[in-house]
């Protein structure tokens, strides 16, 4: 069909379409109407609009019923028309909205809504929403003018019905959407914006429709969930578009407050008006909280994740418009927002932040004193309930809570401190940290262990530094979360209030709390740690910047504060442990409470002695208590950095008592302090920070030293210095040794446990620093005589002289045996080195001085040798370990070793004969130590003093052990068995024992290769009869077939006797499976001994 350009073609063309529809209304000249117009041009089109309107008008006007489908056809064709041409006429605007809302109409008989096709409610919608759109201008604004309010009324209640009841999803949009152009909403670009003005009467007029329209919104935002998140999402648009429009602050500010009088013929017109003044406002504001507060209740929980980002909209938009007038909603609207920052969806958390920041740059909170209150309000109620919360939770709801707390923290920025100048905001929110920050303090584990004293101390310093920074911050366990976010949320809840609030008068509140009850010092002091890092902004989380720039002077100043607080004796030497000594320590300490640490403040306070039991939930308190004041000290120095120099002189000798302390946790605690005290003050390592610092602390320690009863840790800061340092230290604490020798020959009586533990650090500390050299040194030694030995041996294999010298000495050895000889002690005695011989270097003693570690070793020792026989098992059971230590020390210096060592020897036989268990077990270390180092200078004096006991014992307790269940392996019976067994092999073989002693030793031991003993004592066992294997294997072949002999031996000839020994043909018994092991160990070594002599000797 051509097209009609002109209005006179296209007249002429739709004329008789026109006419014809006029006469007769049916659906087929509706139809051909359409088609025709489908041929004419859009300008041609408008010429013509009111002529072609004219019968699809008519025939909506023509009185008495219709039929829908001729109603829908001439409402599709009219928004046809509508589309593609321009209303310019005001009254032809209200005609037309007119009487296309009159085809959604109820019959005037009926109250209920039209019963029509959901096909014509739909059309109509569209038709009204597309002649909305093509008003032209300024001609839309005739809708709404005070005389046409009834006419908007009729239309906003016949679309809210259509929303609220239709059960088509499509109808309900399209229903909503329209609405939002009613009320001039839209944001199309065919509506111009409105100006002041304009937007005034327009927020006039629908002030009248506010609570229809907000009703019943409400009821479609929370309806049933089938509806679809699309009405939904629709009804939160439109619900905060006519609610931002008709209470905006900036309309309702130029509100007079007088109602203006309108003319005598607009006064039934005028009582429609409503008047925003200011009651209106608040009563209006009033129900359009509880309103609020239902939809959010409902929109934050909705599975769609586009209806909650919906109300994070919402939010924003009446925070930006209203947030005077609706002040008191912000309540719920300000919670939904903060709480919604965790949402599931990542677009409804990054337009949640983006709000959140928009607020904070803006200072819209800032800005506005009642927000601030109505936040300060919010954050009273939820700190009363967080105790409760925490408790009842579970950890996402807990999540979710603090997440709350710390959003309302965040949005009142710098005018956080409304809340804490207010007693009881204050109170209420740090009563509630107080409660949620409660520690879990019924670990057993925490107190059982213990750090030892031989622990790491001869690894590598950088080994355990990285150690140390791998872990840094202890793991803490509460009371009520697991969570680590839990955790993380309210490190940053203490930190934003740091941040933003008073520091004084934070740090002064809490330090109250930390110094009231003992229930809350763990807590306050978390929190203290957390707010100094806060006000520094290390490690917060912050929307907008603070308004005062922080005063390092003021923060070093509550630092000082905290700092003096958290090392006063009443506080810092607490009982972590049931170890009398160290709680008649900590008692000492808590009753002289006048004595000062070096360079940090006395207290003056005399505290009460403590009660004797001490749980061990106290204990697990007191360890947590004392690490996260250690934590604190760490967090002190990495926000001072450099400046925290000024403060070592306090902090540095508490830090390395608490790094000796032998609680583990508290001495891993205080070496992540010194690790960041170390990167805090630029030192390169723990070693040269405690090197840079040695001349205060030797001092400390020196002063400390004399003052035992009041000050007994000394010895811990002295262990931790030596432990981390190097051999430069040597020199400066010489004389703190020095001081405790002569101190230690005065009193041996008072204090000797404590300087048992100063000597056993120092040599320790020697044994690292050159006990390495000194091994190396034995190492070679060994290497050389055992390759002089083997070669020796491969020449006495094939000289003829050799083997004629072997058998005279066996008869002269047998003749010994026999007792043909007068005196056998001076054979034995013939075979003892002279002293010179391990240290042939050095025989000359006058001429080589001891060097100053060895010299100290000695002196040591010879304390050692008067303290074996104290009558407290603790100090001879340290004085056994520092002995073992100076033996290690002392052992390339032979000439000065031995005579030490025969001087012990009477005290040390005391201690392995005639002792407590623990003694024995510890003296026979000492024992096979000394053996080691001093080879078979002891050989006598064992056989004589030592292995009759040792061997009787065994004997004696072997059927116990043999008998006992798996619980005897707990026992101290068990463990000094195991430590005898372990180590009187090696004994025989350093020592190079006669005959007649290896026979007691096998005989000893044999019983220990039963099935019946422990397996731990059989693997003990055969340890011993290995090492007698390489010292006289042929009569521990003979001893071991006697007992079960696996082959029978066949004489190569007649003339010669048959073997018979005793194992021979006997049945399998509880020592078969060791035996029959030990025999193939020594077949194996025996089958590879000759063949390394052999290549020892071929060489040239």
């Amino acid at each position: 069909m051509a097209v009609f350009d002109t209005p006179q073609e296209a007249f002429g063309a739709l004329r008789p379409v026109c006419v014809q529809l006029t006469r007769a209304q049916t659906v087929e000249n509706v139809a051909r109407l359409q088609a025709h117009l489908a041929a004419v041009s859009a300008p041609a089109l408008q010429e013509l609009q009111e002529y072609v309107l004219f019968p699809l008008r008519f025939a909506l006007k023509v009185p008495g019923p219709k039929q829908e489908r001729l109603v829908q056809s001439v409402v599709q064709c009219i928004a046809s028309i509508l589309a593609a041409t321009c209303v310019k006429k005001q009254e032809l605007l209200q005609e037309l909205f007119s009487e296309l809302c009159a085809c959604l109409s109820p019959p005037s008989s009926s109250s209920k809504p039209a019963s029509l096709s959901e096909e014509l409610k739909l059309a109509v919608i569209q038709a009204l929403h597309t002649l909305m759109h093509s008003a032209y201008g300024d001609v839309i604004l005739s809708l709404y003018q005070p005389s046409t309010l009834p006419l908007l009324g009729f239309a906003v209640s016949l679309l809210l019905g259509l929303a609220e009841q239709e059960k088509a999803k499509q109808i309900k949009i399209s229903a909503l959407k329209c609405l939002q152009v009613l009320v001039l909403q839209c944001g199309c670009q065919e509506h111009r914006h409105l100006d002041e003005d304009e937007a005034q009467q327009c927020g006039d007029l629908f002030a009248s429709f506010l609570p229809g329209i907000s009703i019943t919104l409400s009821r479609v935002i929370t309806g049933d969930i089938k509806q679809g998140h699309k009405t939904t999402v629709s009804a939160i648009r439109l619900f905060y578009l006519i609610v931002g429009l008709v209470m905006a602050d900036a309309q309702l500010a130029r509100i007079p407050k007088n109602k203006e009088k309108l003319p005598v013929e607009q006064s039934r017109i005028s009582e429609l008006m409503v008047h925003r003044g200011p009651d209106w406002s608040k009563s209006t504001a009033e129900k359009l909280s509880l309103l609020l507060h239902k939809m959010v209740e409902f929109s934050s929980v909705h599975p769609h994740w586009k209806v909650r980002l919906e109300l994070v909209e919402l939010v924003h938009h009446l925070l930006r418009n209203c947030s005077q007038s609706l002040v008191d909603s912000f309540s719920h609207l300000l919670k939904a927002l903060v709480g919604l920052v965790n949402d599931e969806s990542s677009e409804v958390q990054s337009r949640c932040s983006e709000v959140l920041q928009g607020i904070a740059e803006q200072r819209i909170v800032a800005q506005n004193r009642a927000l601030a209150d109505v936040l300060s309000e919010n954050l009273h109620s939820l700190a009363t309930a967080l105790p409760r919360l925490m408790n009842s939770e579970d950890d996402t709801g807990k999540v979710s809570t603090l997440s709350l707390l710390l959003g309302y923290l965040k949005l009142l920025g710098p005018k956080i401190n409304i809340v804490l100048n207010s007693v009881s905001h204050l109170h209420r929110l740090s009563k509630a940290l107080m409660q949620v920050l409660e520690l879990d303090v019924t670990d057993v584990k925490i107190v059982e262990d213990r750090r030892w004293g031989c622990e790491g101390a001869c690894g590598p310093s950088g080994s355990w530094q990285r150690g140390v920074q791998k872990g840094r911050c202890q793991k803490k366990y509460f009371r009520f979360f697991t969570e680590e976010k839990v955790f993380q949320l309210l490190q940053q809840v203490c930190r934003v209030l740091g941040y933003y609030g008073n520091l004084y008068l934070l740090v002064d509140h809490f330090m109250g709390l930390y110094g009231e009850s003992g229930m809350y010092r763990k807590q306050a002091a978390m929190v203290l740690n957390e707010l100094i890092a806060g006000a520094a902004g290390v490690g917060v989380d912050v929307l907008q910047e603070r308004e005062v720039s922080l005063n390092m002077d003021d923060l070093k100043g509550c630092i000082v504060s905290i700092l003096d607080e958290y090392t006063d004796q009443a506080n810092w030497y607490l009982i972590t442990s049931i170890d009398t000594e160290e709680i008649s320590h900590e008692h000492s300490v808590h009753r002289s409470g006048l004595t000062a640490r070096p360079g940090g403040a006395c207290s003056s306070i005399l505290f009460p002695s403590p009660e004797p039991h001490v749980t061990t939930r106290a204990m697990n308190s007191n360890i947590w208590q004392i690490c996260i004041q250690l934590e604190g000290v760490g967090c002190f120095a990495a926000v001072l950095g450099k400046e925290f120099r000024l403060l070592l002189l306090s902090a540095l000798y508490p830090v390395l008592e608490k790094a000796g302390d032998k609680t583990l946790l508290i001495s891993e605690t205080a070496l992540g302090t010194l690790v960041d005290i170390c990167e805090a003050c630029s030192y390169d390592s723990l070693q040269c920070l405690i090197n840079e610092n040695s001349d205060y602390l030797v001092n400390g320690i020196s002063l400390n030293l004399r003052q035992l009863a009041h000050q007994p840790h000394a010895s811990q800061v002295l262990d931790t210095m030596l432990r981390h340092s190097d051999a430069s230290l040597l020199p400066l604490v010489e004389d703190i040794i020095q001081d405790v020798l002569s101190t230690l020959d005065q009193s041996y009586n008072n204090q000797a446990s404590t300087f048992l533990r100063v000597l056993h650090s120092v040599m320790t500390a020697l044994v690292r620093w050159f006990g390495s050299s000194c091994g190396e040194e034995h190492r070679q030694r060994q290497t050389a005589e055992w390759r002089g030995g083997t070669l020796s041996q491969g020449q006495q294999a094939v000289t003829r002289q050799e083997v004629e010298r072997f058998f005279l000495d066996y008869v002269r050895q047998k003749q010994i045996a026999e007792g043909n000889l007068p005196d056998t002690g001076d054979e034995e005695a013939d075979d003892v080195p002279p002293l010179a011989k391990p240290e042939p270097n050095n025989s000359d003693t006058g001429e080589t001085p001891l060097p100053s570690h060895a010299r100290t070793a000695k002196d040591v020792m010879e304390r050692c040798i008067h303290l074996l026989s104290d009558g407290s098992l603790r100090v001879r059971l340290k004085v056994l370990d520092v002995l073992e230590l100076c033996v290690t020390v002392l052992h390339p210096h032979g000439n000065h070793l031995l005579p030490m060592a025969h001087r012990v020897w009477p005290a040390l036989v005391t201690r392995l004969i005639s002792d407590d268990p623990l003694a024995v077990l510890r003296a026979f270390k000492v024992l096979c130590t000394l053996a080691q180092k001093c080879g078979d200078f002891l050989r006598q004096r064992f056989s004589k003093d030592v292995l009759p006991k040792l061997t009787s014992s065994l004997l004696s307790q072997a059927p116990a052990s043999a008998r006992a269940g798996p619980v005897y392996n707990h026992t101290l019976a068990f463990k000094l068995q195991l430590a005898v067994l372990q180590g009187l092999g090696s004994l025989c073989e350093k020592l190079d024992m006669g005959e007649s002693d290896l026979n007691k030793v096998a005989d000893a031991c044999l019983m220990y290769l039963s099935a019946k003993q422990p397996v731990k004592l059989q693997e003990a066992a055969q340890s011993v009869f290995l090492h007698l294997m390489r010292v006289d294997p042929d009569s521990t072949w003979l001893l071991l077939n006697e007992v079960c002999c696996p082959h029978q031996y066949e004489p190569p000839h007649i003339s010669l006797r048959p073997v018979k020994l005793s194992g021979m043909g006997r049945q399998r018994n509880e020592f078969t499976d060791n035996v029959l092991l030990l025999l193939e160990r020594l077949q194996q070594r025996e089958s590879v001994t000759p063949r390394a002599g052999t290549q020892e000797a071929s060489p040239p």
